[in-house]
Protein backbone atom coordinates (compact mmCIF):
# COMPACT_ATOMS: atom_id res chain seq x y z
CA UNK A 1 0.00 0.00 0.00
CA UNK A 2 0.85 3.45 -0.78
CA UNK A 3 0.50 6.44 1.71
CA UNK A 4 1.40 9.91 0.97
CA UNK A 5 3.07 10.32 4.74
CA UNK A 6 4.56 13.32 3.39
CA UNK A 7 0.88 15.10 3.71
CA UNK A 8 -0.86 13.15 5.85
CA UNK A 9 0.76 13.37 9.07
CA UNK A 10 -0.70 16.69 10.56
CA UNK A 11 -4.12 14.91 10.51
CA UNK A 12 -4.49 11.37 10.59
CA UNK A 13 -4.03 11.31 14.54
CA UNK A 14 -5.46 13.02 17.99
CA UNK A 15 -3.92 16.27 19.20
CA UNK A 16 -0.60 15.60 21.13
CA UNK A 17 -2.08 16.13 24.41
CA UNK A 18 -4.12 12.94 24.08
CA UNK A 19 -1.21 11.24 22.90
CA UNK A 20 1.36 12.18 25.43
CA UNK A 21 -1.34 11.26 27.79
CA UNK A 22 -1.23 7.26 26.33
CA UNK A 23 2.46 7.12 26.11
CA UNK A 24 3.42 8.66 29.04
CA UNK A 25 5.50 11.41 27.64
CA UNK A 26 5.23 14.75 26.43
CA UNK A 27 6.74 15.02 23.24
CA UNK A 28 9.00 12.69 20.81
CA UNK A 29 12.41 12.33 22.25
CA UNK A 30 15.04 14.59 20.16
CA UNK A 31 18.66 13.33 20.80
CA UNK A 32 19.12 10.71 18.98
CA UNK A 33 20.82 11.76 15.74
CA UNK A 34 18.89 11.45 12.41
CA UNK A 35 20.38 10.64 9.27
CA UNK A 36 19.89 9.97 5.50
CA UNK A 37 21.50 6.39 5.03
CA UNK A 38 21.75 3.43 6.52
CA UNK A 39 25.98 4.61 7.86
CA UNK A 40 24.47 5.48 10.94
CA UNK A 41 21.79 4.20 11.56
CA UNK A 42 23.35 1.27 14.47
CA UNK A 43 24.75 4.10 16.79
CA UNK A 44 21.75 5.87 16.06
CA UNK A 45 19.57 3.03 17.72
CA UNK A 46 21.63 2.62 20.53
CA UNK A 47 21.05 5.98 21.78
CA UNK A 48 17.16 6.24 21.12
CA UNK A 49 17.29 2.16 23.03
CA UNK A 50 18.78 4.22 26.11
CA UNK A 51 16.29 6.71 25.85
CA UNK A 52 13.26 4.78 25.64
CA UNK A 53 14.93 2.93 28.66
CA UNK A 54 14.93 5.92 30.43
CA UNK A 55 11.89 7.58 29.92
CA UNK A 56 10.51 3.96 31.29
CA UNK A 57 10.06 1.20 27.97
CA UNK A 58 10.31 -2.03 29.23
CA UNK A 59 13.10 -4.87 28.71
CA UNK A 60 10.94 -6.60 26.26
CA UNK A 61 10.37 -2.93 24.50
CA UNK A 62 13.79 -2.02 24.37
CA UNK A 63 14.95 -5.41 23.34
CA UNK A 64 12.88 -5.11 20.17
CA UNK A 65 13.58 -1.91 19.24
CA UNK A 66 17.76 -3.22 19.45
CA UNK A 67 16.64 -6.26 17.08
CA UNK A 68 15.75 -4.22 14.29
CA UNK A 69 17.53 -3.05 11.12
CA UNK A 70 17.71 -0.47 8.53
CA UNK A 71 14.62 -1.18 6.12
CA UNK A 72 15.94 0.08 2.46
CA UNK A 73 12.61 -1.53 0.98
CA UNK A 74 10.75 0.97 3.20
CA UNK A 75 12.65 3.94 2.63
CA UNK A 76 12.47 2.83 -1.50
CA UNK A 77 8.89 2.92 -0.97
CA UNK A 78 9.09 5.94 1.05
CA UNK A 79 10.98 8.25 -1.56
CA UNK A 80 9.18 6.36 -4.98
CA UNK A 81 5.49 7.42 -3.92
CA UNK A 82 3.45 8.24 -7.36
CA UNK A 83 -0.42 6.98 -7.13
CA UNK A 84 -1.30 10.43 -5.34
CA UNK A 85 -0.44 12.10 -8.47
CA UNK A 86 -2.87 10.37 -10.77
CA UNK A 87 -6.33 11.27 -11.78
CA UNK A 88 -9.63 10.17 -10.15
CA UNK A 89 -10.18 7.99 -12.77
CA UNK A 90 -6.86 6.56 -13.17
CA UNK A 91 -6.15 5.88 -9.57
CA UNK A 92 -9.68 3.60 -9.17
CA UNK A 93 -8.06 1.63 -12.70
CA UNK A 94 -4.62 0.97 -10.69
CA UNK A 95 -6.47 0.27 -7.58
CA UNK A 96 -9.17 -1.65 -8.91
CA UNK A 97 -12.10 0.43 -7.58
CA UNK A 98 -14.92 -1.80 -9.73
CA UNK A 99 -13.63 -4.90 -8.32
CA UNK A 100 -14.01 -2.82 -4.84
CA UNK A 101 -17.22 -1.87 -5.29
CA UNK A 102 -18.73 -5.62 -6.72
CA UNK A 103 -16.89 -7.16 -3.78
CA UNK A 104 -18.15 -4.84 -1.14
CA UNK A 105 -21.39 -5.17 -2.31
CA UNK A 106 -21.04 -8.88 -1.12
CA UNK A 107 -19.44 -8.34 1.80
CA UNK A 108 -22.32 -6.02 3.01
CA UNK A 109 -24.98 -8.27 2.43
CA UNK A 110 -23.25 -11.12 4.28
CA UNK A 111 -22.07 -9.53 6.87
CA UNK A 112 -25.06 -7.37 7.86
CA UNK A 113 -25.30 -7.90 11.04
CA UNK A 114 -21.61 -6.87 12.16
CA UNK A 115 -22.50 -3.29 9.77
CA UNK A 116 -25.45 -2.47 11.28
CA UNK A 117 -24.11 -2.54 14.69
CA UNK A 118 -21.16 -0.92 13.35
CA UNK A 119 -23.31 2.04 12.04
CA UNK A 120 -25.40 1.50 15.25
CA UNK A 121 -22.44 2.52 17.93
CA UNK A 122 -20.74 5.00 15.61
CA UNK A 123 -23.06 6.06 13.16
CA UNK A 124 -20.94 5.37 10.29
CA UNK A 125 -22.54 3.28 7.38
CA UNK A 126 -20.54 0.48 5.86
CA UNK A 127 -20.03 1.89 2.30
CA UNK A 128 -17.25 4.23 3.47
CA UNK A 129 -16.05 1.36 5.91
CA UNK A 130 -15.53 -1.36 3.13
CA UNK A 131 -14.65 1.07 0.56
CA UNK A 132 -11.35 1.73 3.00
CA UNK A 133 -11.35 -1.96 3.79
CA UNK A 134 -10.85 -2.76 0.22
CA UNK A 135 -8.62 0.08 -1.04
CA UNK A 136 -6.51 -0.08 1.69
CA UNK A 137 -5.58 -3.93 2.05
CA UNK A 138 -8.20 -5.98 -0.51
CA UNK A 139 -10.19 -7.06 2.12
CA UNK A 140 -7.23 -8.48 4.44
CA UNK A 141 -5.62 -10.13 1.70
CA UNK A 142 -2.73 -7.73 1.15
CA UNK A 143 -1.43 -6.38 5.01
CA UNK A 144 2.60 -6.13 3.65
CA UNK A 145 5.72 -8.17 5.09
CA UNK A 146 7.41 -5.69 6.08
CA UNK A 147 9.27 -5.76 9.67
CA UNK A 148 7.13 -3.26 10.99
CA UNK A 149 9.46 -2.09 14.23
CA UNK A 150 12.34 -2.06 11.65
CA UNK A 151 10.53 0.01 9.26
CA UNK A 152 8.71 2.36 11.86
CA UNK A 153 12.40 2.49 13.59
CA UNK A 154 13.77 3.36 10.36
CA UNK A 155 11.45 6.17 9.61
CA UNK A 156 12.26 8.00 12.88
CA UNK A 157 15.82 7.76 12.25
CA UNK A 158 15.31 9.09 8.79
CA UNK A 159 15.90 12.72 8.51
CA UNK A 160 12.83 13.97 6.74
CA UNK A 161 10.04 13.17 8.95
CA UNK A 162 11.63 12.60 12.36
CA UNK A 163 9.38 13.58 14.45
CA UNK A 164 6.26 12.11 13.28
CA UNK A 165 7.61 8.58 13.18
CA UNK A 166 9.42 9.07 16.48
CA UNK A 167 6.03 9.68 17.81
CA UNK A 168 5.28 6.06 15.81
CA UNK A 169 7.88 4.70 17.26
CA UNK A 170 7.09 5.86 20.47
CA UNK A 171 3.72 4.21 20.25
CA UNK A 172 4.98 0.99 19.11
CA UNK A 173 7.10 0.69 21.56
CA UNK A 174 4.22 0.93 24.03
CA UNK A 175 2.30 -1.87 21.51
CA UNK A 176 5.00 -4.16 22.35
CA UNK A 177 4.58 -3.29 26.16
CA UNK A 178 1.08 -4.25 26.00
CA UNK A 179 1.54 -7.20 24.12
CA UNK A 180 0.03 -6.11 20.76
CA UNK A 181 2.90 -6.43 18.58
CA UNK A 182 6.48 -8.05 18.53
CA UNK A 183 10.04 -7.57 17.13
CA UNK A 184 9.00 -10.15 14.64
CA UNK A 185 5.59 -8.46 14.05
CA UNK A 186 4.82 -7.62 10.08
CA UNK A 187 2.62 -4.99 8.13
CA UNK A 188 2.74 -2.41 5.31
CA UNK A 189 5.87 -0.30 4.21
CA UNK A 190 5.55 2.26 6.84
CA UNK A 191 4.64 0.71 9.87
CA UNK A 192 0.80 0.49 9.16
CA UNK A 193 -0.91 -2.83 10.45
CA UNK A 194 -3.91 -4.64 10.52
CA UNK A 195 -7.18 -4.96 8.30
CA UNK A 196 -7.52 -1.30 7.42
CA UNK A 197 -4.00 -0.62 7.63
CA UNK A 198 -3.62 1.69 11.17
CA UNK A 199 -0.05 3.26 11.96
CA UNK A 200 0.88 2.42 15.90
CA UNK A 201 -0.34 5.51 17.12
CA UNK A 202 -3.60 5.45 15.89
CA UNK A 203 -3.68 1.62 17.17
CA UNK A 204 -3.73 3.20 20.64
CA UNK A 205 -5.92 5.62 20.22
CA UNK A 206 -8.73 4.16 18.16
CA UNK A 207 -8.24 0.17 18.46
CA UNK A 208 -10.98 -1.48 19.51
CA UNK A 209 -11.45 -5.41 20.86
CA UNK A 210 -8.34 -6.20 20.32
CA UNK A 211 -6.43 -6.93 16.89
CA UNK A 212 -6.47 -5.44 13.92
CA UNK A 213 -5.84 -8.81 12.09
CA UNK A 214 -9.45 -9.46 12.84
CA UNK A 215 -11.56 -7.53 10.15
CA UNK A 216 -14.52 -7.21 12.81
CA UNK A 217 -11.80 -5.72 14.88
CA UNK A 218 -10.37 -3.21 12.40
CA UNK A 219 -13.82 -1.77 11.01
CA UNK A 220 -15.17 -0.80 14.19
CA UNK A 221 -11.55 0.70 15.01
CA UNK A 222 -12.26 2.46 11.37
CA UNK A 223 -15.52 3.64 12.43
CA UNK A 224 -14.14 5.15 15.63
CA UNK A 225 -11.24 6.86 13.59
CA UNK A 226 -14.00 8.32 11.58
CA UNK A 227 -16.18 9.19 14.46
CA UNK A 228 -13.80 11.11 16.48
CA UNK A 229 -13.01 12.41 13.13
CA UNK A 230 -16.48 14.44 13.25
CA UNK A 231 -18.20 11.96 11.44
CA UNK A 232 -22.23 12.73 12.25
CA UNK A 233 -24.82 10.08 11.74
CA UNK A 234 -26.98 10.50 8.61
CA UNK A 235 -25.12 13.23 7.04
CA UNK A 236 -23.62 12.88 3.95
CA UNK A 237 -20.33 11.93 3.20
CA UNK A 238 -19.42 13.00 -0.65
CA UNK A 239 -16.94 16.11 -1.06
CA UNK A 240 -18.46 19.19 0.42
CA UNK A 241 -20.75 17.40 2.44
CA UNK A 242 -20.30 17.34 5.95
CA UNK A 243 -18.86 13.69 6.92
CA UNK A 244 -16.04 13.81 3.94
CA UNK A 245 -14.07 16.30 6.42
CA UNK A 246 -13.57 12.91 8.29
CA UNK A 247 -12.57 10.94 5.00
CA UNK A 248 -10.00 13.67 4.92
CA UNK A 249 -8.72 12.95 8.17
CA UNK A 250 -7.58 9.07 7.29
CA UNK A 251 -5.64 10.34 4.56
CA UNK A 252 -4.61 13.66 3.32
CA UNK A 253 -4.42 12.75 -0.49
CA UNK A 254 -7.36 14.18 -2.40
CA UNK A 255 -7.64 11.46 -5.00
CA UNK A 256 -7.79 8.93 -2.41
CA UNK A 257 -10.10 11.00 -0.13
CA UNK A 258 -12.46 11.33 -3.43
CA UNK A 259 -11.72 7.35 -4.61
CA UNK A 260 -13.21 6.52 -0.96
CA UNK A 261 -16.20 8.76 -1.21
CA UNK A 262 -17.17 7.43 -4.64
CA UNK A 263 -16.38 3.53 -3.92
CA UNK A 264 -18.36 3.74 -0.45
CA UNK A 265 -21.72 5.38 -2.18
CA UNK A 266 -21.82 2.80 -4.94
CA UNK A 267 -21.41 0.16 -2.31
CA UNK A 268 -23.91 2.00 0.01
Amino acid sequence: MEIDVSIFAPIRFAAAVAVATLLGTAGPAAAAQCGNSAAGFESWKQQYAAEARARGASPTAVSALLGTTYAYATISADRGQKSFRLTLDQFMAKRGGSTIVARGRTLKRSQAALFDQIEERYGVPAGPLIAIWGMETAFGTQRGNQNTLSAVATLAYDCRRTEFFTDQLDAALKLVDRGLITGETRGSMHGELGQTQFMPKSILLYGVGGSLDNSANALMSTANFLKAHGWRRGAGYQPGEPNFAAIQGWNAATVYQQAIAKIGAQID
